[in-house]
């Protein structure tokens, strides 16, 4: 009955996996790159920076309008004149229409536009870099919980071999009660060790299904899409440490630094423009008409085109230039220390992963062979239990043996990967 419920059980598990969709880690990274609203946030940024990098928002382009209006009015007139001539009537009309066109254009402000439109540029650069950051910050994520899957599935397949063990030792101990040569207590004792991997499976498996869900997540997908992965952990053996930090200048966030140094130096220059003179020049076309029923002038019309310079010199304004130049200097400095404090950080995160990195690689070869080892313990204890010479403490200890030492491979394996996906974001040189 247990066997035919174990066979219904496996084949369960195959239309299920038939039914499942296989995702591979460039797909997994791409959907996460397409669909992520973080990423689709930083997107629409960049595309407002594109749209404000313009002369016209940094006001360096002419300026035109047109003006217009017309006013009607009813009023009580009296009017007298120098020559002695009175008007006085009550009820008169009057009407004033003025139109006109006008244009402006700046001429010199001391390079305050210059310094703008240079800024809106680096505004729009760091934008781009911080989609570019963003994008290494999820693509990482993605790979490292995508490989965390790939860890659990096989520490499920050491479990998934130590409960065929298991079963077998069941088997073993069932045959020799069956001629005598075994006793109860073997039996459930090998029945209760079996419970209980199969338990530790279920706990497995239900560690597995959480981690896709939060792959899930980060590719903004239905959260009970059915998926499967099929992979191994491979670790890229020959990054240098020299190249990693050579390459650091290249990592988006440390770029955004540099770049928020040259914003605050441009507002330098923006705030202390505005202690100078500024010059534009302006030109137009105006029509002025204004009629009434009575008075002195029953008609006033003028109309045609004009030209000029304005000239704004500021002289006193309590000092609050001079204050935010200082202010915008201070900016600078203290953008400068964030920079050399990220570094500093940065280099100091990519030698503790270059440590775990190195640390993991020259595990891995010894604990591949003590896998392989408790692998080659593990039979050779059960055939010995089958053959009445090890007991089965004996075949537990060789089956935790080679759990702790199946679960200690795939850790190091995971942790020097691990460490390889984070040493290649900091260099923007992620692989997928």
């Amino acid at each position: 009955m247990m066997r035919r419920l174990i066979a219904i059980s496996l084949l369960f598990v195959q239309v299920n996996t038939k039914a499942q969709q296989k995702i591979t880690l460039s797909n997994a990274v791409k959907t996460a790159l397409q669909n992520n609203l973080g990423i689709r946030f930083a997107r629409n940024n960049v595309t407002i920076s594109k749209i404000s990098n313009n002369y016209g928002f940094a006001g360096g382009l002419p300026v035109v309008g047109i003006t217009g209006s017309d006013l009607e009015q009813n009023y009580n007139l009296d009017e007298k004149l120098p020559g002695g001539t009175n008007y006085n009537q009550k009820g008169t009309n009057s009407n004033t229409a003025v139109a006109g066109i006008n244009a402006s254009v700046l001429i010199y402000n001391a390079g305050k536009t210059s310094a703008e439109k240079k800024r809106l540029e680096a505004v729009e650069t760091i934008n781009e870099y911080q989609l570019n950051s963003r994008g290494l910050t999820l693509a990482s994520n993605v790979m490292l919980k995508y490989f965390d899957i790939v860890r659990q599935q096989s520490y499920a397949k050491t479990l998934d071999k130590s409960i065929e063990v298991s079963r077998e030792k069941l088997n073993i101990i069932q045959t020799q009660k069956e001629i005598g040569v075994s006793n109860n207590a073997d039996l459930f004792q090998a029945q209760l060790d079996l419970n209980a991997q199969l338990q530790s499976l279920q706990a497995q498996q239900l560690i597995i299904d959480q981690d896709k869900t939060d792959l899930l997540t980060y590719l903004t997908v239905k959260l009970d899409s059915a998926v499967s992965i099929n992979d191994t952990i491979l670790v890229d053996q020959s990054l240098k440490l020299d190249t990693i930090l050579n390459h650091l200048s290249f990592n988006p966030d440390i770029i955004v630094a540099e770049k928020q140094i040259n914003i605050y130096q441009l507002l330098e220059t923006e705030t202390k423009a505005q202690r100078y003179p500024s010059l534009s020049a302006n030109a137009g076309y105006s029509y002025n008409f204004t009629g009434t029923s009575a008075g002195s002038v029953l008609l006033d019309q003028t109309y045609g085109p004009y030209a000029g310079i304005t000239l704004s010199l500021p002289i006193y304004n309590g000092s609050v230039f001079k204050r935010q130049s200082q202010i915008a200097t201070l900016n600078t400095n203290n953008s400068r220390l964030l920079r050399d404090t990220l570094v500093l950080a940065y280099n100091s995160l990519a030698l503790k992963n270059w440590q775990a990195y190195q640390s993991n690689l020259s595990q891995l070869e010894t604990q591949q062979k003590n896998y392989d080892l408790s692998l080659q313990l593990l039979d050779l204890v059960l055939q010995r239990f089958q053959l009445r010479q090890a007991t089965i403490i004996d075949v537990k200890q060789a089956q935790q043996s080679f759990e702790n030492a199946g679960y200690q491979l795939v850790n190091l394996s995971y942790a020097a990967k691990a460490a390889e996906i984070q040493l290649r974001k900091l260099m923007n040189r992620l692989l997928f």
